[in-house]
């Protein structure tokens, strides 16, 4: 896009960028006056009515979560083009267990994946002579602890909860990874995996930084068409809540007095399909309403790694043995961050 409308209008690719970053803040830095502006001026809803908060939500989180998406999957992707995946493969092959596992949940942080799309990047650390157990920390902390998830909680609950939300998935990926790395179940993998053959990059070739930005910008508008209906859709949810959902009936299903709150929370979040980027407007309004940040943070981490379409997709190369333990060691790690972050937070 950057590239066409550079050609288009005849100037200079890094004016076109740099006009692009530009219109991005203008368009940050007028985006909460112009959401209550259409909807309580232009629409003639009512602040403090529930139809009018609703739509003020919507009309507010829905460009400010895509700002966000657009601007950080866009410089991870720069950066990101500095690293090949093949090299990662060949870094993560050549560890120990713990370093291992640990920088396969490092380099899960900087993918932007939702679990489905992770898996083949699974299958090529399994044919790279990755052991299961590192391939098994990435695959939980891609979709649960990315830039995008990161860059989100920052923007809309502040540092503290960031760190603490990335400080726990890293926990849960790596206590995952090292759990199933030591109980030797590559017979559970199936067979045809390890036949599996990566095609291998090519070597030698430096892109230019046009053509990374060109690349960065491709990559961005790929995933922020995947992620778009989910993104919409979790915050017209989480619109509806804030808007219409009474604050007592949040707090009594998932509130500290419910002993059962946060694995009754896990449960509701395993049929859902959502990436980060759509089940933080959700938590938002839940936290809003009263719900506690372990039971909140337990319900996120269900949606983007517990899910049942990821699990449909993990069957095409788990056998069904290894895909129980998967959820039960990943669901484990989830419900013990839940019950630490209500008890040190209460």
């Amino acid at each position: 896009m950057t590239t066409l409308v550079a050609e288009r209008i005849r100037l200079p690719f890094w004016l076109v960028v740099f006009g692009g970053v530009f219109l991005w803040v203008v368009a940050w830095l007028l985006n909460a006056p112009l959401a209550d502006w259409v909807a309580f001026e232009l629409l003639g809803l009512e602040a403090g009515t529930p139809a009018g908060d609703a739509v003020a939500f919507f009309l507010y989180d829905l460009p400010k979560v895509l700002l966000l998406l657009t601007g950080v999957v866009t410089v991870v992707a720069i950066l990101r083009s500095f690293v090949s995946p093949d090299r990662v493969r060949r870094s993560l092959a050549g560890r120990g267990a713990l370093p291992g596992t640990a920088a396969a949940a490092g380099f899960g942080v900087i993918t932007p994946f939702c679990s489905c799309s992770a898996v083949p990047l699974f299958i090529g650390f399994v044919e790279a002579g990755v052991p299961l157990g590192v391939t098994f920390a990435f695959l939980v902390a891609s979709p649960m602890v990315n830039e995008v998830a990161l860059v989100l909680l920052w923007g809309l609950f502040g540092p503290g909860i960031a760190l603490a939300y990335m400080a726990a998935g890293l926990a849960v990926a790596i206590g995952a990874g090292l759990v199933i790395g030591r109980l030797g179940l590559e017979r559970w993998v199936e067979d045809y995996v390890w036949t599996v053959h990566a095609t291998a990059g090519i070597a030698g070739i430096r892109p230019t930084p046009e053509e990374r930005v060109r690349d960065a910008w491709h990559s961005t508008r790929e995933i922020v068409r995947r992620v778009f209906p989910f993104v919409v859709l979790g915050i017209a949810i989480g619109a509806l809540i804030h808007g219409f959902v009474p604050t007592d009936a949040v707090v009594a299903i998932g509130g500290t007095d419910n002993p059962l709150a946060v694995p009754v929370l896990v449960a509701l979040g395993i049929p859902l399909y959502a990436n980060a980027a759509a089940t933080i407007p959700i938590v938002e309004v839940l936290l809003a309403k009263g719900l506690p940040i372990g039971s909140a943070i337990a319900f996120m981490m269900a949606v983007t790694a517990l899910s049942i379409p990821e699990f449909v997709i993990l069957r095409r190369v788990l056998k069904p043995r290894l895909l129980v333990v998967f959820a039960a060691v990943v669901a484990a790690g989830i419900l013990v961050v839940g019950y630490g972050f209500n008890f040190l937070f209460a």
